[in-house]
């Protein structure tokens, strides 16, 4: 088991001048940080990549496609973006020495239509997913599949749509992500939920219900990590929460103060997720 930390709480482009936070996030014990990874800038993750070697930490890596580039877009030119946009996260997860990338890749995030999704769409997806696949083996990066809540996405909302789709695609290096917050709102059994994953889950992202400090708010925490342990889940488990400091993330809805500080957040989520697993 792998315990790790979104560096989505300090910032959307993580950069020398948050060196300090990685090293203050390995000395309280964690073994890796996820990179949100939204723009190629290859000798800016060089030098990331040294630090993170120099301190000793491993990385994942998250991402979403856009509008411009949606894997089931209606316009051929939007998917090919969204296969060419992947491939440069793709590319710079490998660079940062990550092999898990993670995150909503199936469709736009944020985007509408007013209707359900169409067989047509799922056929576009499950083509786009299996090009971006071939891509992922060459760099040896597995991607990890995230349903979003209805409030985010109409495409892939629940875990049995997500196994679903990874097993239409039936390419080794597409497999599925589990999030406590997304799972919170859209599912009715958590052990049915992380069942339905189990054998193809290579990714959790431990996210509370008002998206602040893992373990003050409502998600059922102990049938979430039961249920992990019963699939014998030994990947990471890595915190994403958010402030109201990022004007990036306004589509995240945070409105208000969830926590007192990011590193505090860190020290109380790192203690949580490790007395939770222990106790489960």
């Amino acid at each position: 088991m792998r315990l790790g930390i979104n560096m989505l709480l300090w910032t959307t482009q993580v950069g020398e001048e948050h060196f300090p936070i990685l090293a203050d996030l390995k000395t309280i014990g964690y073994d890796g940080v996820e990179f949100p990874l939204f723009a190629r800038d290859d000798t800016r993750y060089e030098r990331i990549r040294a630090e993170l070697d120099n301190l000793g930490l491993q990385c994942t890596a998250v991402t979403v496609a856009t509008r411009e580039a949606n894997p089931i877009g209606a316009d051929p030119t939007s998917r090919r973006s969204a296969v060419d946009t992947a491939k440069q996260a793709i590319h710079t997860t490998n660079l940062l020495g990550g092999m898990v990338l993670c995150g909503p890749l199936h469709s736009a995030l944020g985007h509408f239509v007013g209707r359900s999704r169409t067989a047509e769409e799922w056929n576009w997806c499950v083509q786009t997913l299996r090009e971006i696949g071939d891509f992922a083996a060459s760099a040896d990066v597995t991607l990890a599949i995230e349903a979003l809540n209805r409030f985010e996405c109409y495409f892939l909302n629940t875990a049995r749509d997500t196994r679903d789709l990874v097993d239409a695609v039936g390419h080794p290096n597409i497999r599925a992500m589990y999030d406590t917050f997304h799972a919170n709102i859209e599912e009715r059994d958590i052990g049915e939920a992380v069942n339905a994953l189990a054998p193809v889950l290579a990714h959790v992202h431990i996210s509370e219900n008002h998206r602040g400090t893992p373990g003050d708010g409502l998600v059922r925490w102990r049938e979430t990590f039961a249920a992990l342990k019963a699939a014998r889940y030994d990947g990471w488990l890595t915190i994403e929460a958010f402030g109201r400091s990022l004007p990036d993330l306004a589509a995240m809805c945070i409105w208000r103060e969830l926590y007192d500080t990011e590193m505090g957040l860190a020290r109380q989520g790192l203690k949580f997720m490790r007395d939770q697993w222990h106790a489960s």
